[in-house]
């Protein structure tokens, strides 16, 4: 009842709530109270000597206890993680952990690498970065360690073969992944039996022989003095009227645009519209327009030409050759874009990107790879090889990222080809692959209807993307990792089957490839055949399908079996180059999948000339065919005891018809085709011969026939490629396929390029 005359802190205290007497705080002899025990840190799992001795164990290793009495302690936190949430975060910091450890062991592979590259520069003058994707098999693609000559191998990286164009007195180089080498290299498999290669295969004639018109009047002889451009006296020959250029440039968005994205269509038809302001007869000055108009000519007129079916085989290739139509806006082009040399901008790149297609297109592949150069350079200068800022647009994000890669593309197309270096290599820092979502393709400016839920009239571009990718990276594994397949070594069986086993391992990233590609973009088979496939089956062409979305499907199977063709093509003259006569089954598979790769090529190219338009006026498939003609011809003659050998020659045929069918739209394909057609009669009769030789050897036999035909059947099934099977042939008829391959070398230069620039002058006669 006293209690609340007591001070308030005194009454709230512990002491007097449990009731006890109240402590008189002027009293010195009372103790303070003790303070409240710590609690005891707790451990997982205490020591076998601590938990024997029943003692306090602590968390270190040895324990305090048995530190200071100098024993062993068992706690060595093998069994720390008793609980599972324990368990949980120890497995999560050793996942970063590793991750770090990765990063780093890539970072200093990285920097080695990139050591050994710039002490080989002397060696090795094709420095080529693998590109490291998600989508590409490791186990595809190898990388190689460094040039040849720091492990030992030859000091000649990429062997090529020097040739002049046409009457140009310069040699021009072209590697061993050109037609050019493969042509020179079949050449050497017939050479075997003398064991030397004559010169005058090195030194070839002229390719206007070839032809059905002169490579340049000959009352007007090129010197020196006329190779740089001049303006045409007229300065308005050969251009367009406003109606014309309306009607090409519709052709763009129809033929190239959904293939060759490069360009927004609202933005180009807004540019082209402001050109006309102020006057009603003539528009301002535009090299981008210039260009476009260029390349729509080219295909327009060669498409108009091929429908109207032509008789082209006595057409002057110079004057009147529909692949050289639009060179006088070629030119005006060129001449604008000289000025923006020093300060370029987006559209000098467009028009680079565009002037290369054309020169390509025209047989121009000397100047087309230096102005692919030239749009690189540009790339770079805009930066456009890194990824975009993230303060951009996102119209303009995708514009430069879709820039970059239509170059890059270009790139590998343009340097397989010639068996050239690249020009582009990509780091951990280059521009993301564009995308091809729906939102992308709404703000593209174009209005192509979607193909399905997942698939937009983009993906095209995205999936050709990834093809070049592919091969390049197989191409860059195989080359580089082998080069002494070059350096013109004889090869043993064994290192030949080592070649192949490594390709056959590397090609498989491409049928990856092609079993990512969504079945819309599928070209689709009859009798239920297999798209991307070897199997023979005849398209099923989709007969209401819009032209762009038939082109696409098209411009993805052809160019994926030329590319196939290109891979394994090396195959057909490694096999006659081995100095042993041990099989080579591998390196047979190799050469079978070249053949039939051409042969799916030739025979696909020829339905669709004969039964659709999709490919007349198209050039660069034109370029494909003769590519894929040329191979089945290198297999004849290099195989003329394969048992493919006789569908080799009928596609053979095929090749000569297809190319007849180009030819209704280029004169120079029609000289191809008439080429292809009298290599067919020659091989035809040299293999005739030596069948003929082969029956009369064993009908001579008598009554050892059998036995002697059981002899040669089992040689050829040992060894269905070597140079013992030129033996049989005599020198005559060695010599005689040496001058098939040496006019077919010409051929390809005549087909591969013109005989100079000057025909690129406005000032020779032909309008356009």
């Amino acid at each position: 009842m006293f209690s609340s005359f007591l001070d308030p802190s005194v009454a709230n205290s512990p002491r007097s709530r449990s009731g006890d007497t109240i402590p008189n705080s002027a009293s010195p002899d009372k103790p303070q109270p003790s303070r409240p025990r710590q609690k005891r840190s707790q451990v997982a799992r205490a020591c076998d000597w601590c938990r024997v001795h029943r003692v306090k164990c602590d968390n270190h290793y040895p324990c305090l206890n048995c530190q200071s009495r100098g024993g062993q302690c068992s706690n060595d936190k093998s069994n720390e993680f008793r609980t599972l949430p324990h368990a949980f975060r120890e497995i999560e910091r050793l996942r970063q952990r590793n991750k770090e450890l990765q990063r780093e062991l890539e970072e200093e592979r990285n920097r080695n690498q990139n050591q050994i590259t710039s002490q080989a520069g002397a060696y090795n003058p094709q420095v080529l970065t693998p590109v490291s994707l998600s989508w590409i098999s490791p186990a595809a693609v190898t990388t190689p360690s460094g040039p040849p000559s720091i492990h030992g191998g030859s000091s000649m990286y990429w062997e090529g073969v020097y040739t002049n164009i046409a009457k140009s007195p310069a040699k021009n180089w072209y590697g061993p992944a050109s037609l050019f080498y493969f042509i020179n290299r079949v050449n050497c498999c017939l050479d075997a039996k003398f064991q030397h290669l004559p010169e005058q295969c090195m030194h070839l004639n002229s390719a206007s022989k070839l032809l059905d018109g002169p490579m340049s009047p000959p009352e007007k002889p090129i010197t020196t003095n006329q190779r740089c451009w001049v303006p045409p006296d007229d300065a308005t020959k050969g251009y367009l009227t406003p109606t014309q250029e309306e009607y090409f440039l519709n052709i763009y968005w129809q033929a190239f645009h959904a293939s060759l994205f490069v360009l927004y269509e609202d933005d180009f038809k807004a540019h082209y519209k402001s050109l006309w302001a102020g006057s009603r007869k003539t528009r301002k000055p535009s090299a981008l327009v210039d260009i476009v108009l260029a390349l729509c000519m080219q295909y327009g007129i060669a498409q108009d030409r091929g429908k109207k079916n032509p008789s082209l085989r006595g057409a002057n290739i110079d004057l009147d050759d529909a692949s050289l139509a639009g060179r006088w806006h070629y030119y005006r082009c060129q001449t604008l874009l000289a000025s923006e040399l020093e300060s370029p901008t987006i559209s000098t790149l467009q028009c680079n990107i565009l002037a290369s297609y054309w020169l390509c297109c025209a047989s121009f592949h000397n100047i087309a790879d230096i102005i692919l150069a030239q749009a690189a350079r540009t790339a770079q200068m805009l930066g456009l090889h890194l990824a975009p800022p993230k303060d951009m647009p996102p119209r303009e994000r995708e514009l430069r990222k879709r820039l970059w890669w239509s170059i890059y593309v270009l790139d590998c197309k343009t340097s397989m080809k010639l068996g050239r270096p690249f020009l582009l290599h990509l780091s951990p820092l280059s521009s993301p692959l564009p995308s091809d979502s729906h939102e992308v393709a709404a703000q593209s400016g174009s209005d192509y209807a979607p193909l399905d839920d997942h698939t937009t009239w983009l993906t095209w571009d995205l999936h050709n993307t990834k093809l070049f990718l592919t091969t390049r990276n197989i191409h860059t594994a195989f080359y580089d990792k082998y080069p002494e397949l070059f350096d013109g070594e004889i090869l043993s069986a064994a290192k030949v089957e080592a070649h192949a086993d490594a390709l056959i391992t590397q090609m498989k990233a491409l049928e990856t490839w092609a079993s990512n590609v969504p079945e819309v973009l599928k070209m689709q088979r009859e009798n239920s055949g297999t798209p991307f496939s070897t199997d023979g089956s005849p398209l099923a062409i989709e007969p209401f399908a819009p032209l762009w979305v038939q082109q696409q499907r098209l411009m993805l199977e052809l160019p994926y079996h030329n590319l196939c063709v290109n891979l394994y093509r090396p195959f057909l003259w490694l096999r006659c180059m081995a100095s042993s006569q041990a099989a080579t089954p591998l390196a047979d598979s190799c050469t079978e999948a070249c053949l039939r790769h051409a042969m799916a090529f030739t025979h696909m190219a020829r339905q669709v000339l004969t039964s659709t338009d999709f490919l007349g006026g198209w050039n660069e498939a034109f370029q494909w065919q003769w590519n894929c003609a040329m191979t089945l011809v290198g297999f004849v003659l290099s195989c003329p005891r394969a048992e493919l050998v006789r569908e080799a020659r009928e596609a053979i045929g095929a090749a000569v018809h297809a190319l007849s069918l180009f030819g209704n739209s280029f004169a120079i394909a029609a000289s191809a085709a008439d080429v292809v057609r009298g290599l067919s009669v020659t091989i035809d009769t040299v293999v005739t011969q030596l069948d003929e030789s082969k029956h009369q050897s064993l009908t001579r036999g008598g009554s050892s026939d059998v036995a002697l035909l059981q002899t040669v059947q089992q040689q050829q099934e040992a060894t269905p490629m070597t140079a013992s099977v030129y033996a049989e042939f005599d020198d005559e008829s060695i010599a005689a396929m040496q001058d098939i391959l040496e006019g077919s070398m010409d051929m390809a230069l005549a087909i591969d390029g013109y005989n100079g620039a000057n025909i690129l002058w406005p000032n020779l006669g032909m309008p356009g």
